[in-house]
């Protein structure tokens, strides 16, 4: 295990419900917030706009959550500064740009341009997260991803700021879904344990595919804990991935689409009753599973 210092051990606590479970509404999202958006304008969504609508996220549905995930891009420092966030709201801030290089046939993230652990102290917020891409069958020694964790970790621990590592596995050109699939368990719980054995002190992983499964990467991670992303799945489904999470050793949910996708409407009166009568219900729901009620 890595052990936090205190700093980071009362920043666990900020983003934790009072039973001391990870509890974080994602909403980093750019590009692929927009594209959900019901009655979206023809000529699209401004920058403007979606900031306006995240801030509306904020306020009907991530207030009533231990933290929320944003991006420095669109949504900060304006939701800080106009006092939209709740005082015991947490605040993670999200520092991976979107999109993605390709090397070798090897994806890697970029950090967003001039934003470092200082600009989130800047901005308000609590807590960094950064996402790496990766392929642990083929990347245990590749200097391009392990200098960009190391840098994110280092830079984080200069400024006293926890930092979660957000790790996404996937399918390589030439791959077919069968073979990856057979793989997925094992690069999940693989991706944890490199980034564990590099430093990482909170990880967020995809669900790996059974109870076995979140058992191996509890395993894998040797004490680093580790949080449940929803990766887009029906709200259904990811109570129920929580659960199965939670029994196996993890140590929380950070979700996104599957709280908020179908209840963002470009029409603010419209946005406040679907964030509300929809999204907030199953924030409620997702915090009972990952406290095991």
């Amino acid at each position: 295990m890595n052990a936090l210092t205190t700093v980071e051990r009362r920043a666990v606590q900020r983003i934790s419900t009072p039973a001391g479970n990870m509890l974080i509404v994602a909403a980093d999202q750019r590009n692929s917030m927009k594209a959900v958006v019901q009655d979206a304008p023809a000529s699209g969504i401004s920058s403007a706009q979606l900031a306006e609508i995240k801030a509306d996220l904020v306020h009907y549905l991530a207030n009533h959550a231990p933290a929320i995930l944003l991006d420095p891009e669109v949504a900060l420092p304006a939701i800080v500064d106009d006092a939209t966030l709740a005082r015991d709201t947490a605040l993670v801030v999200g520092l991976d740009a979107s999109g993605a290089d390709v090397e070798d046939g090897l994806k890697y993230t970029a950090f967003v341009p001039g934003v470092s652990a200082r600009q989130v102290r800047d901005v308000g917020g609590d807590v960094a997260k950064m996402l790496y891409y990766t392929r642990p069958d083929r990347q245990q020694d590749d200097a391009r991803l392990l200098r960009d964790l190391y840098r994110a970790i280092e830079d984080c621990e200069r400024e006293g700021v926890l930092l979660i590592v957000e790790l996404l596995t996937y399918r390589l050109e030439g791959e077919t879904d069968e073979e990856y699939r057979a793989k997925f368990t094992d690069l999940v719980a693989d991706g944890a344990r490199l980034a564990a054995g590099h430093g990482a002190k909170v990880l967020k992983l995809q669900y790996p595919g059974s109870a076995e499964g979140c058992r191996a990467v509890t395993e894998a991670a040797a004490g680093v804990p580790w949080a449940v992303l929803s990766a887009g799945v029906d709200h259904e489904t990811f109570v129920e991935q929580v659960r199965t999470a939670m029994a196996g050793g993890a140590a929380g949910a950070m979700a996104g689409r599957s709280l908020w996708k179908d209840a963002l409407s470009f029409d603010p009166t419209d946005r406040e009753e679907l964030l509300t009568a929809r999204a907030l219900p199953r924030l409620h729901e997702l915090r009972a599973a990952v406290d095991g009620h």
